[in-house]
């Protein structure tokens, strides 16, 4: 039964890395880095909802009582 010649496997395995370590590169060099956004000063409405200023209490049907 004939051997296995690995012989040619050290510079195919090799190549293989450098190879997709340069189309790696390739890809990040396209890639867009956007600058860190500079913060924006939001006004917020100070109109109070009524929900916001007293408290509410939710009852579910099943808990009223029955007629």
């Amino acid at each position: 039964m004939p051997q296995l010649d690995t012989s040619p496997w050290f510079i195919t395995i090799l190549s293989m890395l450098v190879t997709l370590f340069i189309l790696f590169q390739m890809i990040l060099t396209k890639f867009t880095y956007y600058h860190d956004p500079s913060p924006k000063t939001l006004k917020s409405d100070s109109t109070p909802n009524p929900w916001e200023t007293k408290w509410t209490k939710i009852y579910l049907p099943h808990l009223l009582p029955q007629p």
